[in-house]
């Protein structure tokens, strides 16, 4: 394994078993226990065993919220050398807004990889990644379940292709993000919880970056405005109560069959 300058794109997600709330068409999680996006969890744990296996550096980036600062303190504990906060409304950008934020932050440094998440669980788009590799002019491979750096500048790397698999071969500077079975992230020591205190985290704001998010007050530099408005969020609809058909085996089975029908003949009129 070869020494790498390595930079892992996090996010910071609630926590999936904690509960969510839709209240007049806006998500309530102010409570709820925050945590790496998990998917990211695997980008950063490649990273950290790249790094003890043959040296270099890893740095934890993320854009977002006062409380990204948590996600960012446990990518230190787990052994990130360094992280970087850009500070930023979540309610002010989106994906184009993420994504221009982080290339500014990429292109302070002299990274050879960047690593990230296959996708968020919040709101699943899979698309900052991508953004970001496209911004830079580098080469991307997603949904990746083994990976691998070689001499000559080159990455070798397993995807996975919806039940399938793909190898592939990139030349670096290239970003990968990770699918579920590439590792199994370890669990932060009190040892790393403690150094991770002592560890560098430098906050940025956008203009620090030089990009502009809009507004009234939009100053001159990279357009980083959202380009895409949520509306409203809408709870899903409650499920309806089982129904226990009656009847002999072949009964209860034309009665089924009834039933879907229809359904489906009220789905295609409707």
């Amino acid at each position: 394994m070869i020494s790498l300058q390595i930079a892992v794109l996090i996010k910071s997600v609630v926590a999936t078993d904690e509960p969510v709330y839709v209240r007049d068409g806006v998500i309530e999680d102010t409570g709820a226990k925050r945590v790496i996006n998990p998917y990211d969890e695997y980008g950063l744990e490649e990273a950290l065993r790249w790094k003890e296996a043959g040296g270099g550096t890893v740095v934890a980036i993320a854009a977002g919220g006062d409380r990204t600062v948590e996600a960012l303190r446990t990518a230190l504990a787990m052994g990130a050398d360094e992280a970087v906060w850009i500070r930023v409304d979540d309610e002010a950008a989106d994906e184009h807004s993420y994504a221009t934020l982080l290339v500014e932050a990429i292109r302070r440094e002299a990274y050879d990889i960047a690593f990230a998440g296959h996708l968020s669980v919040d709101n699943g788009a899979g698309q900052v990644a991508i953004r970001v590799a496209e911004l830079l002019g580098w080469p991307h491979a997603g949904a990746v379940v083994a990976c691998q750096a070689v001499d000559g500048g080159r990455l070798l790397v397993t995807r996975d292709a919806e039940g399938d698999s793909e190898d592939w071969e990139l030349p670096l500077p290239a970003v990968v993000t990770a699918q579920q079975g590439l590792n199994e992230p370890r669990y932060p020591a009190l040892a790393g919880i403690m150094k991770a205190k002592r560890k560098p985290l430098t906050e940025l704001s956008p203009e620090d970056l030089g990009v502009s998010l809009g507004g009234a007050s939009a100053l001159p530099g990279q357009d980083g405005a959202p380009r895409t408005e949520r509306l409203r969020v809408d709870a899903p609809a409650a499920r309806p109560p089982g129904r226990k058909l009656a009847g002999s085996a072949g009964e209860q089975a034309a009665e089924l069959l009834r039933l879907l029908r229809d359904e489906a003949q009220a789905l295609s009129s409707g």
